[in-house]
């Protein structure tokens, strides 16, 4: 699978995790090169609470278009160590 942004391919893996229709990425497969870190949190009640990375490329940025639960509950067990994306990120194969 692919994540893609603004023409670019941000995240690259054969293992994503799909939970409630999201691809979860293993951490190692972003190009860190495009991701910068928020402060934004939000919290789901059975996976805990999320934190969020802004996504960059060619001076253009997305607003925490890429979210992560660092210490997820154990029903979401998972998806520890990946990263999921929205808010006009591209995934497909």
């Amino acid at each position: 699978m692919k994540a893609l942004w603004n023409n670019t391919v941000i995240a690259e893996s054969s293992d994503t995790v799909v939970v409630e229709g999201n691809h979860y990425f293993p951490a190692e497969a972003l190009h860190r090169e495009f991701f910068a870190p928020s402060r934004h949190t939000t919290t789901c009640s059975w996976k805990g609470e999320a934190s969020y990375y802004h996504v960059v490329v060619d001076g253009k940025e997305n607003r925490d278009a890429a979210w992560f639960y660092p210490a997820p509950k154990a029903a979401a067990a998972e998806i520890t160590g990946r990263v999921a994306f929205w808010r006009g990120v591209e995934v497909r194969p």
